[in-house]
């Protein structure tokens, strides 16, 4: 169908995350995807997760996996806050989100937890496609960063190939994986975030649900363990 010319990385749950060349891909997702997140604990469910639809300046916060555990014990992520300054996943980390909100925020780790979807959302993995992002450019009239939508693989499509929605219920395969299409992604008010300035814009979010019933991308399911890198090409097996 193309080749993989993004892969991104979200070791912290609504925080800005990484971009790769290589992932492993493990029963649940990518390699270290949401391994972290801030939770409100007088909730339940997907409900309790803090993110950015709350608090936009978590998207400022960059979040790296590091190869291996900090000193101290502490966990192995780096996040770099919208000032330069280098925090690790620990209370100080836990001070800067709290200062943005009136409800008790508390941390998560489901590192080491692989049999476990950890922080995802509805589906593992989270796959665009470059024709569907021009398709939205086209209906919303303006440039779109797909950071946006926070998806794990950016896929550039061949000419005259299926697009994501001729996927849904068909097994890919992607370097030594093989991923299962579930479903579409329903979008939220997430996408009408801008990446850098953070500054919403509601009528990107309008005109998905207008002309695309609010579905972008889809979620894949791994029936297949591996490990995938840029420029790899993405097949349709059935």
């Amino acid at each position: 169908m193309g080749e993989i010319s993004e892969i991104n990385r979200y070791p912290i749950k609504s925080f800005a995350g990484e971009s790769l060349e290589t992932c492993d891909i493990e029963t649940y997702g990518f390699y270290g995807d949401r391994w972290y997140a801030f939770i409100d604990e007088t909730k339940e469910g997907w409900e309790s997760f803090i993110t950015a639809r709350s608090i936009p300046s978590m998207l400022a916060y960059k979040a790296k996996l590091e190869c291996e555990d900090s000193e101290n014990g502490q966990d192995n992520v780096s996040v770099t806050s919208p000032d330069g300054r280098i925090l690790a996943w620990n209370y100080d980390l836990l001070d800067e989100v709290q200062r943005h909100s009136k409800k008790k925020i508390s941390m998560v780790s489901y590192k080491n937890q692989s049999s476990e979807l950890m922080a995802v959302d509805t589906g593992s993995i989270l796959i665009i496609t470059d024709a569907t992002l021009r398709k939205l450019e086209t209906i919303w009239g303006k440039r779109l960063d797909q950071r946006r939508f926070r998806a794990n693989m950016m896929v550039t499509l061949d000419d005259n190939a299926w697009d994501e929605s001729n996927w849904l219920g068909k097994r890919l395969s992607v370097g030594s994986a093989e991923l299962h299409v579930d479903m579409y992604c329903e979008r939220c008010s997430m996408i009408t975030l801008d990446p850098d300035t953070l500054e919403r814009d509601a009528s990107l979010l309008k005109k998905v649900n207008e002309e695309m019933n609010l579905n972008f991308g889809v979620y894949a399911s791994v029936k297949k363990t591996g490990q995938i890198h840029v420029g790899e090409k993405v097949y349709v097996m059935d």
